[in-house]
């Protein structure tokens, strides 16, 4: 028996990808930007990247569907407090497997020998034989698959991109686009807040607000009863202040495009025919600014993926128990310095962010190819 959970997380995550498919639906209906995207998609590494970056969506979707075994089930114990995914489901027995400590990479023992008791009564320093063989990418200090650890750490990753990028939307547009149009006192307004923003040492503030949730939640016990909650909780609040910091950027680009297409002849014609200001940004001015936050979102997404592995590593990111590359990253610090060196965990984490960054950063750029009038 199992019981389907939800959460926080989970459902802005389902919220973020009902908006992309709205988006699919506008862009089917308007022949202009069928012909850009299909232009995006004849660039061979644009291609190549959007099906990488459409896997690691997929893994994520897969881990951010929860429930609850209740009663002994696929192979996992009754447990009300663990929360298990359907991405568990398609790596068993990955999650319920464990060795006694490090494997290397398709290794068939432990990394390093052990003394052990022969028929004989003495002593023999051997190589002990793994109970579940191969693992792929080894097996970590306590003798959990990296393979697993590194693929549960994809969800974090992308959430915390998505999640950060659908927070950091609509303070960009909502400030920039009357900014730019109306300029005046709103413009200095406008100004006034990001550059303050921008002034406040972000590592500061995220560390500040991090440590402010933890309290709070330890003043709350009974609001987050299992740890799954409690990562969550944390991960959302560090989605909420990267994303509070970092639409600045985005809010300058476009507040810059608003002041240029405010005197354009589309708009001039627009206010000669008695349209209203707000008819004018929503007709008008927003639709000629998609490209620039199409293609801004998307570069910041990669950027936001490097900033969870250094606020992790510095101890001012995700939650510790939480499965994510900073995590890995973090663990691997000390692993570095064993003799002989251990080495896969770091590696591990390293080549999937590599891969989904260079991933995302190919794809920006045939976004930005497809929509720049110059290279169609």
């Amino acid at each position: 028996m199992i019981h389907w959970m939800f959460l926080a997380s989970d459902l802005l995550f389902y919220l973020l990808l009902l908006f992309v498919f709205f988006y699919l639906i506008f862009v089917y209906q308007h022949d202009h930007l069928q012909k850009i995207w299909k232009s995006i998609f004849t660039q061979p590494a644009a291609k190549v990247s959007f099906c990488i970056v459409l896997f690691y969506i997929t893994i994520a979707l897969l881990d951010s569907m929860h429930f609850i075994v209740l009663k002994d089930r696929f192979g996992f114990k009754a447990d009300p407090y663990t929360a298990r995914s359907v991405l568990d489901l398609s790596l068993m027995p990955l999650p319920v497997i464990n060795e006694e400590t490090y494997s290397a990479p398709f290794s068939k023992h432990l990394y390093q020998k052990e003394w052990m008791p022969t028929k004989t009564g003495t002593m023999q320093n051997l190589f002990i034989p793994l109970k579940h063989t191969p693992h792929i990418m080894g097996t970590n200090k306590i003798g959990q698959d990296v393979f697993y650890i590194a693929i549960k750490s994809i969800r974090t990753g992308v959430l915390l991109g998505a999640l950060t990028t659908l927070l950091m939307l609509p303070f960009a547009i909502i400030a920039a686009i009357p900014a730019g149009y109306f300029g005046g006192w709103i413009d200095d307004l406008v100004q006034f807040v990001y550059i303050t923003l921008s002034s406040i040492p972000g590592v500061l503030l995220i560390a500040a607000s991090i440590l402010a949730m933890q309290i709070y939640v330890e003043a709350h016990p009974n609001w987050f009863l299992t740890n799954t909650v409690r990562a969550d909780i944390r991960l959302l609040t560090l989605c909420a202040i990267l994303g509070l910091t970092s639409w600045t950027t985005l809010c300058r680009i476009i507040r810059a495009e608003t002041l240029k297409l405010r005197e354009s002849d589309f708009v001039l014609a627009a206010r000669a025919m008695g349209k209203g200001s707000m008819g004018i940004m929503l007709r008008h001015i927003l639709p000629n600014i998609s490209h620039l936050v199409l293609i801004t979102v998307v570069l910041d997404f990669s950027a936001l993926v490097m900033a969870e592995a250094v606020l992790t590593y510095i101890g001012v990111g995700v939650d510790p128990n939480m499965y994510s590359w900073g995590n890995m990253i973090a663990a691997a610090r000390l692993e570095l310095a064993r003799e002989p060196v251990v080495w896969w965990p770091l590696m591990s984490a390293f080549v999937l962010m590599f891969i989904f960054i260079l991933a995302i950063n190919l794809f920006a750029d045939g976004v930005r190819k497809g929509f720049s009038p110059r290279e169609r």
